[in-house]
């Protein structure tokens, strides 16, 4: 079976957990601070600032930005549900506003729409769904006009860039998540980035139990420090992710070239954008069947997301319409392009795809015969 992801842990990184063992400091410490500012300056901000997960480093953010009850928030219904549920925890309502129907990151007309017509919106979090950049120019220029912040939710996007620009480096805060699937990996973790001083320091704050010195806690606040030991993968992990984001545009880029006789629509990176492919996601009207076929022939594959925000349950009375998240929902389908793959990986991939439409699409119609 060829798989939907597969973790690039190796020598190095084990040496780094070992090295932080040895050293007995395994909690918060130099290591995460270290993590912290090889992180930003990566990203190219000024202030990095680990925590648990991208949940967490979303929630610290909304907390930073002082959003809570009666503030909105606009963001997309395509998505993980972490990215409306932070806002929720910050005491916020995430309102709605649709994706464009090629790129599946917000439109920003839409978002446009939405802010033009609604009261108390706050912010606007962006998410960079599938490693590609959302039109980050134009949805900082409605926030510049309505005096909102602006938010990435960066967590499947390391590494991506927009208009030549790092993703993370393009709002007020951006997030990023480090759960073992994503391009880089802590074995599980988080990080904001921004140059806002004040924003960095709320945040780290926040994720310190409201912590100013000692035992002086000037607010309340969570646990949402990051471990040493997640830290000391991460810096192993944040050297090697050029080369890991190389390798999964090379197979995207193969992938998109073998499936272009095929009944699939490849993804669409953004003239401004330039994706790294935390997901190959395909659309098709046979998914299921697809999805079936696949499988027997060995390649793992996976539905990100099969329901749209607004429609989930903890979402009940969440009104709106947004036809592109509802027909993506129906018709996305992910396949394997992680750095692991070499190309015999992505020709089998398309092989496979191309004998269901030989076998399925393109198959005769049985041929009726008269009694």
């Amino acid at each position: 079976m060829i798989p939907l992801a597969d973790p690039q842990l190796g020598d190095a990184e084990r040496e780094a957990v070992r090295s932080v063992v040895d050293d007995g400091q395994l909690a918060d410490g130099p290591v995460v601070r270290q993590f912290e500012a090889e992180f930003a300056d990566h990203t190219g901000v000024g202030h990095g600032v680990a925590t648990t997960n991208g949940t967490t480093a979303l929630h610290a953010v909304f907390e930073a930005l002082g959003v809570g009850d009666g503030d909105r928030v606009v963001t997309t219904p395509f998505s993980f549900v972490a990215s409306a549920n932070a806002v929720r925890l910050a005491g916020g309502t995430p309102v709605f506003a649709d994706v464009d129907p090629e790129t599946l990151t917000l439109d920003p007309d839409a978002v446009a729409d939405v802010v033009a017509r609604t009261d108390d919106v706050a912010a606007i979090l962006a998410v960079h769904l599938y490693g590609t950049p959302a039109d980050m120019r134009d949805l900082r220029d409605i926030a510049d006009d309505y005096g909102l912040a602006l938010v990435e939710d960066a967590a499947q996007a390391h590494g991506a860039r927009y208009r030549g620009e790092p993703v993370g480096s393009l709002s007020d805060a951006a997030c990023f998540s480090f759960y073992p699937t994503k391009n880089m990996t802590s074995g599980e973790g988080g990080m904001v980035t921004t140059d806002h001083d004040a924003v960095a320091e709320r945040v780290r704050r926040f994720a310190d139990h409201g912590r100013t010195e000692g035992y002086a806690h000037s607010e309340v606040g969570h646990n949402f420090r990051m471990t040493s030991l997640c830290a000391a993968i991460g810096r192993e992990q944040l050297r090697r992710l050029p080369a890991f984001n190389t390798a999964r545009r090379e197979h995207a880029e193969r992938l998109t070239e073998r499936l272009a006789d095929t009944h699939v629509e490849t993804p669409t990176e953004p003239a401004d954008g330039t994706s790294v492919y935390h997901q190959y996601t395909i659309r098709t009207d046979h998914r299921e069947d697809l999805r079936a076929h696949l499988a027997d022939e060995g390649v793992q594959t996976g539905v990100y997301y099969p329901t749209p925000i607004h429609e989930q349950p903890a979402y009940d009375g969440w009104d709106g319409d947004f036809p592109a998240a509802e027909r993506a929902a129906d018709r996305v389908l992910s396949l394997p392009v992680h750095p692991a793959l070499d190309d015999a990986d992505v020709d089998a991939i398309a092989d496979a795809v191309a004998s269901f439409d030989a076998a399925v699409l393109d198959a005769p119609e049985p041929e009726v015969v008269d009694s």
